[in-house]
C-alpha cells in the first residue's frame, strides 16, 4: 500500500530561543450555551508542542479556528475561554488578542518576551481564512484578500509551526498561504501532527491482515473517495449508519423513509462491484432499529430485511451488530470512521457502542486500531475505551483523506528533515 512520505522537521529540530513562533493549533473545542468548554482534550493534546517552544525560549503566538462563524464575529465562537483554560493548564498567563490581525494584535505580538504566550482570536471571524485556493486563482479580489490576511499573520513571527492535523486537508489561509509567505524561515510540524503521520503511515504501509475498515455516518458522498481507495487495500469493509441505505436501496431493498442519497445509488452499486472484483468483502446491515419519528424516548421496533413505508432506520439491529462484531473479531488492522446510527439519541447509540467494544476487544487481542475522530472517537471516550485503542486521530476528515492517499499541500511545503 502506498502512503504519503512526510518526514518533516519538528520543533525539536529548530532553535526557538529569542524567536517569535507562530503556531497553528486545532482548538476547535466544544462549548456549552454559556461558552464553557465541555472537553479540553484538543487543548491538552497541544501542550507538548507548546511547552517545548516556551521551554526553549520562544515567544509563542497561537492561532486556531472554532466552529463555523462564516467570516463574521460571533462571541459564542470566541477563543477567549480557550485562553483561560490554557492559562490554567500552563500555570502562566496566556495573553488573549481580541482579533487575529490588525495593529493591536501586532502590538501584542511585538511585546512578547521569551517564554510568553499569546492566543489570537478565531481565524474564521475573517472570510479570508476559508477562501479556497481554486476560488482565489479565479478571482483576483479573493486572491488579494486571502494574501493580505495571510501576510498580516505571517509578519507576526520568525518561525511557523503546524500542529493542527484536523485541518491539514484544507487550504485555509493559516494552513497554506501563511507558511507559503514565510518561505526562507523555519516551517515545521508539532508533535501532534508528527504522531499522526507516523502512526497512520506506519500502520497503513504494511498492515497486518485481515485488514478491516468500518465506515458509518450519514453520507456516501463524503466517503466515495476513501471507499474506492480502501476496496483495493482492505480485506473487508463494514458499512453502517445512514450511508448503508444508499447501498441497500441499490440492491433492491425497501428502506422506508431512511436517509438515502438517491444521486449516489448507482455509484454505490459500482463500488460494490469494484469491491467484488478486488476480493474485498462488503458487509451491510441485515436488520435495523426503525421509528416513525425520530425524537428522544420514541418507541422503536426491529425490522429484518425490508423496512416498511413510514419508518426510518436509526441504528443497526442486533443481528447486524453481531455480524459486524464477528467480522471485527479476527481483524489485525482496523480503521473506523463514523457511527452506526443516530448516536446522539439513546438508545440508538447501541450499535455504535457495540462496534467500539468490538474494536477494543480486537485491539486487546493484538490488532492495530485507528479511530478517525468525530462520533467514533466520542463513543470510545464515552465508554472509557481510549486506552484500549491503538490510535485516536485528531482529524476525522484529514484521516479519511490520508487513507484515500490524497496529498496535503499545507504539509508538503514544510521543511523536510
Amino acid at each position: 500500500m502506498q502512503v504519503q512520505e512526510m518526514a518533516k522537521k519538528t520543533v525539536v529540530d529548530i532553535d526557538v530561543q529569542g524567536k517569535k513562533v507562530l503556531m497553528r493549533c486545532d482548538f476547535n473545542v466544544p462549548l456549552d450555551d454559556d461558552c464553557n468548554i465541555t472537553s479540553d482534550d484538543r487543548i491538552v493534546k497541544a501542550l507538548p508542542t507548546i511547552k517545548t517552544i516556551l521551554g526553549g525560549g520562544g515567544a509563542l503566538i497561537l492561532m486556531s479556528h472554532l466552529g463555523r462563524p462564516k467570516g463574521h464575529r460571533d462571541e459564542k465562537m470566541s477563543l477567549a475561554p480557550v485562553a483561560g483554560r490554557l492559562s490554567e493548564l500552563l500555570g502562566r498567563e496566556v495573553v488573549f488578542a481580541d482579533d487575529c490581525i490588525g495593529p493591536e494584535t501586532k502590538a501584542k505580538a511585538s511585546a512578547l518576551a521569551s517564554g510568553d504566550c499569546l492566543l489570537l482570536e478565531n481565524l474564521r471571524f475573517h472570510k479570508a481564512e476559508t477562501i479556497k485556493d481554486k476560488a482565489a486563482k479565479e478571482d483576483a479580489q479573493l486572491r488579494q484578500a486571502k494574501d493580505d490576511f495571510a501576510k498580516q499573520l505571517a509578519d507576526l513571527a520568525d518561525i511557523y509551526v503546524d500542529d493542527a492535523f484536523g485541518t491539514a486537508h484544507r487550504d485555509n489561509a493559516s494552513m497554506y498561504t501563511v507558511p507559503a509567505l514565510m518561505e526562507g524561515k523555519p516551517r515545521v510540524i508539532g508533535f501532534l501532527i508528527e504522531k499522526e503521520l507516523e502512526f497512520l503511515g506506519e500502520t497503513l504501509s504494511d498492515p497486518k491482515r485481515p485488514f478491516v475498515a468500518i465506515l458509518g455516518g450519514a453520507k456516501v458522498s463524503d466517503k466515495i473517495g476513501v471507499i474506492e481507495s480502501l476496496v483495493r487495500k482492505v480485506d473487508r469493509i463494514i458499512i453502517g449508519g445512514a450511508m448503508a441505505y444508499t447501498f441497500l436501496k441499490g440492491r433492491g431493498k425497501s428502506i422506508g423513509r431512511s436517509l438515502c442519497e438517491n444521486d449516489f445509488v448507482d455509484k454505490g452499486q459500482k463500488l460494490l462491484e469494484q469491491a467484488a472484483e478486488a476480493n474485498c468483502e462488503v458487509v451491510l446491515p441485515v436488520d435495523h432499529h426503525v421509528v416513525r419519528e425520530l425524537k428522544p424516548g420514541v418507541t422503536y421496533r426491529t425490522a429484518v430485511g425490508d423496512i416498511d413505508p413510514g419508518f426510518q432506520a436509526v441504528d443497526i439491529g442486533p443481528i447486524a451488530a453481531q455480524k459486524f462484531k464477528d467480522n471485527i473479531a479476527d481483524a489485525k488492522t482496523i480503521v473506523w470512521n463514523g457511527p452506526m446510527g443516530v448516536f446522539e439519541i439513546p438508545p440508538f447509540d447501541e450499535g455504535t457502542n457495540d462496534i467500539a467494544l468490538a474494536v477494543a476487544e480486537a485491539t486487546d487481542n493484538g490488532a492495530s486500531s485507528i479511530i478517525g475522530g468525530g462520533d467514533s472517537a466520542a463513543a470510545v471516550k464515552k465508554l472509557g475505551l481510549e486506552d484500549r485503542i491503538s490510535h485516536i486521530s485528531t482529524g476525522g476528515g484529514a484521516s479519511l483523506e490520508f487513507l484515500e492517499g490524497k496529498k496535503f499541500k499545507c504539509l508538503e511545503i514544510l521543511d523536510e528533515k
